[in-house]
């Protein structure tokens, strides 16, 4: 595999280095797309086209139980006692040989995948590691749509930004020793938070840079006890738990001579082997970088924008300026670029990309996709699914696309057109397709919670031990209380996605479940739960005042209904779905 990769055509680049006899040479470029804060990449796995991500913070490539059963491959058991470190838990994979993988155009044979852990993305089927990212140097320019395969000659002293200009300001890091062998170590290197050293790991396949809490805690920012830090939701990795995140103020950040003063920085809910923080996707998008293993030197220059993504709950990164990446020539370039610019939130720039190749190539349906994802960013509707019916007239069958115009659908109360598009998309996704949790939350967004439960079922069935089982399984005791059928399953499936995650819809879940079995107290127990943490919850608060009422509580019962309505005007339409509803049947007529 590395003897294939080397023995492509090499496209040599002038270093703009101290040395004239200094030269880097490119032998391969990777065309990245960015999905959300994900760097993905084209392959085929067996004639099979699929996207997989760029992740240079995993030792191993590695692709989904899911993708493997879709591939059909046989599958081998590693070593006793091996496993795989991972955000989210470790994870003990199992071994496949793919006998064809093409990456990006690069043709390789009989290459060894690890095989096991959650899913990483609705589109992508696995990640590419070091085995194959640490063959050679690796530039990492994600804000221009590039990954590339390098090796330099005559630069053992010299400057390896050789993209920077002569005035142009540029970082650089000593490296950790990088030994030879088959499991490429991670790159990694040091960093200081208000002074205090920090061990690094630069990791592409994270999404966003993140502390450790225990190092956290170490530099005294404990979320428990230090002032100004707030919450920032869940996320995951390849293990099976989600994993919580906060974002912490700090007072500087510095990294290879980058100094941020009077910042913020996220702490997770995770460990890292001898490391302190994960530098993820969100700084290489905001930097072009070199990882000069021959130097242990890692060299970077400042794109713009924010250095790390530091939102709230899955929002937009913060404060996007002007990139400074040289111009694309051709319509796959802008598109690149484009898709960039809306991971990092500067909508406007991606759309005058997104423009540019559609000029180039005007039959271009992920340009018009993509158009229409920036347009919904910027909170143009109307230019959103204008866009996305363009895009799905070229190509009906793009099950994203699908998902994506049946969101849009969905926000103008258009349910039957949402319905539809759904429909198509269960149609063109594999059965093992990541996309059908999404599906499933999607159905039942759009009142279908019977064809909800059938993508849950499915999605269930070959991703077993997966870090979204839990939320997976209270969506589904969602969907079940909606149709007061299967009520036994659906307080089975709020159980156990208690087991495996604080679910508060779970708990909310499986106080409708009870309440629709007439178990009225363990019902007002549960809500008065979700309740305690969150106190403006109107779902909760409208069924613990039916319990109420059913339990002859009136004036508690009144009280509660006043107040969820106070919550939501629309409360007592939603509670009608579940038959929570307070009206009382008139005698019949004789």
């Amino acid at each position: 595999m590395k003897r294939a990769l080397l023995a492509l055509l090499a496209l040599v680049a002038p270093a703009a280095a101290a040395h004239a006899d200094c030269k880097v040479d490119i032998l391969a470029e990777l065309p990245v797309t960015m999905i959300g804060r994900q760097p993905t990449v084209e392959v085929k796995l067996n004639g099979a086209p699929m996207r997989m991500l760029t992740d240079s913070g995993a030792f191993f490539s590695v692709i989904t139980p899911a993708a493997a059963s879709q591939l059909h491959l046989a599958l081998a058991p590693v070593p006793p006692g091996f496993y795989m470190v991972a955000v989210g838990g470790n994870v003990t994979p199992e071994v496949a040989t793919v006998k064809d993988f093409d990456l990006a155009g690069i043709p390789l044979h009989r290459v060894d995948f690890l095989v096991g852990g959650s899913e990483v993305g609705d589109v992508v089927v696995g990640v590419i590691g070091r085995n194959i990212l640490g063959i050679a140097e690796v530039e990492y320019d994600l804000g221009g749509g590039m990954i590339r395969i390098a090796r330099h000659q005559g630069c053992s002293n010299s400057l390896l930004a050789y993209w920077a200009k002569p005035d142009q300001p540029y970082g650089m890091l000593n490296l950790e020793d990088q030994p030879n062998g088959r499991f490429k170590p991670p790159i990694a290197g040091e960093a200081l938070i208000n002074g205090h050293k920090v061990r690094v790991i630069f990791d592409t396949g994270a999404e966003t840079s993140g502390l450790t809490l225990a190092a956290a805690r170490r530099l005294g920012l404990d979320p428990k006890s230090s002032g100004g830090v707030e919450l920032a939701g869940l996320g995951s990795g390849f293990g099976r738990r989600l994993v919580r995140s906060w974002i912490a103020p700090i007072d500087t950040f510095e990294i290879g001579g980058e100094k941020i003063e009077h910042t913020r920085v996220r702490i997770g809910d995770f460990d890292l082997p001898d490391a302190d923080m994960l530098v993820g996707a969100d700084f290489f998008l905001s930097h072009r970088v070199y990882v000069a293993t021959a130097q242990h030197k890692l060299y970077f220059t400042y794109n713009g924008g924010a250095v790390f993504d530091l939102s709230v709950h899955d929002g937009g990164a913060e404060a996007p300026t002007a990139m400074t990446e040289p111009s694309p020539t051709d319509a796959a370039g802008f598109l690149r670029r484009a898709a960039a610019e809306t991971s990092r939130g500067d909508f406007d720039a991606a759309i005058a990309d997104y423009g540019k190749a559609i000029a180039l190539d005007p039959k271009s349906a992920a340009a018009f996709h993509g158009r229409a994802l920036a347009d919904r960013g910027k909170g143009d509707l109307v230019k959103a699914r204008a866009d996305m019916d363009t895009a799905i007239s070229f190509a009906p069958d793009d099950a994203d696309a699908r998902l994506d115009r049946a969101s849009l659908r969905r926000e103008v109360h258009d349910t039957a057109g949402a319905l539809d598009d759904l429909g198509a998309a269960d149609k063109a996704l594999a059965p093992q397709a990541n996309e059908r949790l999404q599906l499933g939350n999607a159905f039942l967004a759009a009142d279908a919670p019977d064809r909800a439960i059938a993508q849950y079922d499915l999605w269930a069935k070959f991703h077993g031990d997966d870090s979204h089982m839990g939320p997976l399984l209270g969506a589904r005791c969602w969907a079940r209380a909606q149709l007061g059928t299967e009520l036994d399953k659906a307080a089975d499936d709020c159980n156990r996605a208690l087991r495996l995650t604080n679910n508060l819809r779970a708990l909310e879940g499986r106080g409708i479940v009870s309440l629709r079995q007439g178990a009225y107290a363990p019902a007002i127990a549960d809500f008065d739960k979700v309740i305690a943490t969150h106190p403006k919850a109107p779902m909760a608060i409208w069924s613990r005042g039916v319990a109420e009422q059913k339990l002859g509580q009136a004036e508690k019962a009144d009280v509660d209904l006043a107040a969820a309505k106070t919550q939501d005007a629309e409360i007592e339409k939603i509670a009608a779905k579940f038959g929570l509803t307070t009206a009382v049947a008139k005698p019949e007529q004789k």
